[in-house]
């Protein structure tokens, strides 16, 4: 009998790190301010209070006759929502570009660990393997060991 095995494992593979939590330790002051917006931009409650503000804008610049700081067609609003406009488009794309990036290291570092995966799976079938060999061995042994007692 000769019941040989794979040598084992190293594990010598550096841990798994989150990717989110190192790039959001390595944003830089800009990156973080244009989350902030897209993430304000973006969310129900800054359009729900951007309607009421331009509602109130609209209703009180229609109601005051006399002295309406921006009377129809309230082209001092048109100015001050395409500012708006002009400073959030690019937030958003900076925003959206660094999330790109992240889905990109994110799918790397999934392709890695795959790999890592798939090459300690091989090792482990290696194993399995070997001890299906070495059964059969134990068993035939077995077998013929009863075989002479008969």
């Amino acid at each position: 009998m000769s019941w040989t095995f794979p040598p084992p494992y190293d594990h010598d593979h550096p841990p798994v790190m989150n990717v989110n939590v190192e790039a959001q330790k390595e944003l830089t002051a800009g990156e973080r301010a244009a989350d902030w917006v897209a993430g304000l931009v973006g969310s129900w409650r800054f359009i729900v209070v951007q309607s009421v503000l331009l509602a109130l804008w609209v209703f009180f610049n229609v109601v005051a006759w006399v002295s309406a700081w921006d009377p129809y067609p309230f082209i001092l609003l048109n100015l001050f929502l395409s500012m708006q406009a002009a400073y959030t488009a690019p937030m958003l794309m900076m925003s959206q570009n660094r999330q790109a990036q992240l889905d990109r290291l994110q799918a790397d570092h999934d392709y890695r660990i795959n790999i890592k995966a798939e090459e300690e799976i091989r090792l482990v079938l290696k194993h399995l393997e070997a001890q299906n060999v070495a059964l059969l061995e134990m068993l035939t042994e077995i077998k013929r060991v009863q075989e002479g007692k008969a």
